[in-house]
Protein backbone atom coordinates (compact mmCIF):
# COMPACT_ATOMS: atom_id res chain seq x y z
CA UNK A 1 0.00 0.00 0.00
CA UNK A 2 1.18 3.83 -0.79
CA UNK A 3 -0.07 6.86 -0.57
CA UNK A 4 1.31 10.20 -1.86
CA UNK A 5 0.34 13.52 -0.64
CA UNK A 6 0.52 16.51 -3.55
CA UNK A 7 0.43 20.03 -2.60
CA UNK A 8 0.72 22.97 -4.60
CA UNK A 9 3.58 25.15 -3.22
CA UNK A 10 2.19 28.29 -3.71
CA UNK A 11 -1.35 27.91 -2.43
CA UNK A 12 -1.06 25.41 -0.07
CA UNK A 13 2.68 26.29 1.75
CA UNK A 14 0.99 25.93 5.35
CA UNK A 15 -0.26 22.77 5.10
CA UNK A 16 2.81 21.27 3.03
CA UNK A 17 4.76 22.16 6.44
CA UNK A 18 2.03 20.87 8.50
CA UNK A 19 2.21 17.80 7.33
CA UNK A 20 6.17 18.11 6.96
CA UNK A 21 6.58 18.60 10.94
CA UNK A 22 3.76 16.44 11.79
CA UNK A 23 6.50 13.57 13.17
CA UNK A 24 8.25 16.42 15.31
CA UNK A 25 4.61 18.26 16.44
CA UNK A 26 4.30 14.28 17.82
CA UNK A 27 7.84 14.05 19.40
CA UNK A 28 7.24 17.66 21.64
CA UNK A 29 3.99 16.22 22.38
CA UNK A 30 5.46 12.69 23.34
CA UNK A 31 8.29 14.56 24.98
CA UNK A 32 6.08 16.86 27.43
CA UNK A 33 4.14 13.88 28.40
CA UNK A 34 6.82 11.64 29.28
CA UNK A 35 7.96 15.11 31.54
CA UNK A 36 5.24 15.29 33.01
CA UNK A 37 4.71 10.94 34.07
CA UNK A 38 8.83 11.64 35.25
CA UNK A 39 7.34 14.57 37.39
CA UNK A 40 4.17 12.43 39.01
CA UNK A 41 6.57 9.06 39.41
CA UNK A 42 9.82 10.36 40.72
CA UNK A 43 8.39 12.99 43.19
CA UNK A 44 10.60 13.22 46.34
CA UNK A 45 8.92 12.41 49.39
CA UNK A 46 9.02 16.54 49.97
CA UNK A 47 7.32 17.12 46.97
CA UNK A 48 4.18 19.02 47.82
CA UNK A 49 0.90 17.42 47.25
CA UNK A 50 -0.57 19.87 45.23
CA UNK A 51 2.49 20.48 42.86
CA UNK A 52 2.10 16.41 41.84
CA UNK A 53 -1.61 16.93 41.12
CA UNK A 54 -0.94 20.07 38.66
CA UNK A 55 1.42 17.67 36.84
CA UNK A 56 -0.90 14.56 36.72
CA UNK A 57 -4.17 17.37 35.99
CA UNK A 58 -1.84 19.05 33.37
CA UNK A 59 -0.68 15.34 32.06
CA UNK A 60 -4.73 14.28 31.87
CA UNK A 61 -5.64 17.47 30.08
CA UNK A 62 -2.88 16.83 27.66
CA UNK A 63 -4.40 13.39 26.88
CA UNK A 64 -7.88 14.80 26.61
CA UNK A 65 -6.42 17.51 23.92
CA UNK A 66 -4.87 14.51 21.86
CA UNK A 67 -7.84 12.81 21.61
CA UNK A 68 -10.20 15.38 20.90
CA UNK A 69 -8.12 15.47 17.61
CA UNK A 70 -7.84 12.00 17.81
CA UNK A 71 -4.65 11.42 18.16
CA UNK A 72 -2.99 9.13 20.47
CA UNK A 73 0.34 7.67 21.37
CA UNK A 74 -0.56 4.35 20.09
CA UNK A 75 -1.26 4.71 16.98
Amino acid sequence: MEAILKFNLDEDNDKFLQAVKATEAHLCLWEMDQWLRGNIKYASDSTPDDEIEGYQKSRDQLREIMSSYNVSFDD
